[in-house]
């Protein structure tokens, strides 16, 4: 076997016709090839590594010198192939925000690794194959790119009700009426309850309008790695369009010469809906360390959501404006926080829910009546202490 562009020359079996025998020159824990009829060596569950130029020879030994000479040689490609051993459809950018107001671009990546020779990628839209330009090089910058073709509109916000567009209230930015009705942007709203926490949700729909069909633009790179195999990458982009794009089904198909059949990945475009949250302790007292949690959602959500916690009309208990995470933390609650409004806003680029929590905290019977502080910390006694010992001090030196 040739390896190392042909400097390194690795015996595997020599046959001598003379005293019929056979000798294997690969090391015990290496020994894979087997001698068949004496001059066929068979590599049994090839490998990626036994790929490469192999060679034979065939001589005699000189009588005289006692010298092997070689008569003959002949050399052969071995070329191994190897299926993709893994494929994954994955967001560019992610988490990424909700655009209200304008289109913004999206892009699909297809990774697949572990094939040899660079396989086939491409991309289809709800089992139809997708006809898309290539695109020789990324933009520079994919949130300012937009194609000269891909147009949009903004709406005159003026004409929707502030009230319901500051809330996000159903109606709120809703989109004009088409011949074919959004799919899955559907206004919900959870039934308000006395239970606690006390939860709403609302939806928040995109302000603007497409005015032509969506161009898809299509990039295909690959890479070597050093096991010999290539990891391939495909990216699919064009301007998001969340009222036709949201639940729809995109997959990533791979063609290659090693598999009988294409591999596949695929992912649906869904926007956040009916996020579940939980507060722990339900029922929160005086001192409590309280945890507000997104649990999930009433559907699979693609992209992965952008969380952002706030305090309606105040700041959160540490004094920020806004809290990023799926879980929102509050140490060590005062009585103050009673009733307050929590909003949790879960968006992706296809849509925007906001989910609102009151906290209800009641009376800790384990901290006196009036010991805290606008921020929760014990005062009143100790003052009251403070003032009986003077008081106690000035009466003992009167007498």
């Amino acid at each position: 076997q040739v390896t190392d562009g042909g400097t390194i020359k690795q015996k595997i079996f020599t046959f001598d016709a003379m005293f019929s025998t056979n000798f294997s020159h690969m090391e015990n824990y290496r020994k894979r090839e087997d001698l068949v009829y004496q001059s066929t060596v068979r590599l049994p569950e090839v490998r990626i590594s036994d790929n490469g130029p192999y060679e034979c020879h065939v001589g005699i030994y000189d009588r005289a010198t006692r010298e092997k000479v070689v008569l003959a040689s002949g050399n052969i490609f071995l070329n191994v192939m190897a299926p993709p051993t893994s494929i994954s459809v994955l967001a560019a950018d992610t988490p990424a925000p909700f655009s209200r107001y304008q289109a913004q671009n999206f892009t699909l990546v297809c990774v697949v690794s572990g094939g040899k020779p660079a396989p086939l990628v491409y991309f289809k839209r709800d089992g139809e194959p997708i006809e898309a330009t290539p695109l020789p090089e990324l933009p520079a910058s994919t949130g300012n790119w937009a194609p000269r073709n891909l147009l949009h509109r903004d709406l005159d916000d003026t004409k929707v009700p502030k009230s319901l567009a500051a809330e996000g209230e159903v109606g709120g930015g809703r989109p004009p009426a088409t011949a074919d009705p959004p799919r899955g942007l559907a206004a919900e709203r959870g039934p308000a309850t006395e239970a606690i926490p006390e939860t709403v949700v609302s939806r928040e729909f995109p302000r603007w309008v497409h005015v032509a069909e969506p161009i898809y633009y299509f990039r295909h790179t690959h890479a070597p790695v050093s096991d010999g195999t290539v990891e391939a990458r495909a990216t699919l982009t064009w301007t998001l369009n969340p009222q036709i794009d949201n639940e729809a089904l995109f997959s990533c198909e791979v063609k290659h010469p090693a598999l009988s059949m294409p591999m596949q990945s695929e992912v649906t475009l869904v926007a956040p809906k009916g996020p579940k949250i939980t507060m722990t302790p339900t029922r929160a007292r005086v001192g409590d360390t309280v945890r507000i949690l997104v649990q999930g959602f009433q559907n699979e959500v693609f992209p992965e959501p952008l969380f952002t916690w706030t305090r309606v009309g105040s700041r959160l208990l540490d004094g920020s404006a806004e809290h990023d995470g799926k879980e929102l933390v509050l140490e060590r609650v005062p009585a103050e926080l009673n009733g307050s409004m929590y909003r949790c806003t879960a968006q992706n680029p296809l849509g925007s829910t906001d989910t609102h929590t009151r906290l209800i905290v009641f009376e800790n019977p384990n901290i006196p009546r009036g010991t805290e502080d606008s921020n929760g910390s014990l005062t009143g006694h100790c003052g009251f202490r403070l003032v009986l010992a003077l008081t106690l001090t000035v009466i003992l030196e009167l007498t």
